[in-house]
């Protein structure tokens, strides 16, 4: 069974990440799931990390790829309810300055009815 459940909202795609400590092991499918929505199309997407209590380099990394293929494709990838764990290795390795980050995925949501994309 998948650990990242897919959610259409409207035209954004929320892929909620229910790993409490997400690593190498996990890396590859959430970076597989996040190309392949880039690959069809979806321009906003929104990956949800509420669940996620920490991460690792690795699992990290897989989101840098799928954020850089999302703007090279003209999307956007945010990240949602990051944990003070999380955010701290955000933090430390600079990719805080790289995603739009949001308390939660309503607000993530919401923020792209007010961008332009």
């Amino acid at each position: 069974m998948s650990k990242i459940l897919n959610e259409i909202v409207e035209d954004v795609v929320v892929e909620t990440v229910n790993i409490t400590m997400a690593t190498k092991n996990e890396a590859d499918e959430l970076k597989s799931v996040l190309l392949n929505d880039i690959k069809s199309g979806k321009k906003k997407i929104v990956v949800d990390l509420s669940n996620c209590e920490s991460m690792d380099s690795t699992f990290l990394g897989s989101l840098v790829i799928a954020y850089k293929e999302s703007e090279k494709e003209g999307g956007t990838l945010k990240i949602a309810g990051a944990h003070s764990d999380t955010e701290v290795i955000l933090e430390i390795t600079g990719t805080s300055r790289i995603f739009e980050q949001y308390r939660n995925k309503s607000e993530a949501i919401k923020s792209f009815k007010m961008g332009a994309l």
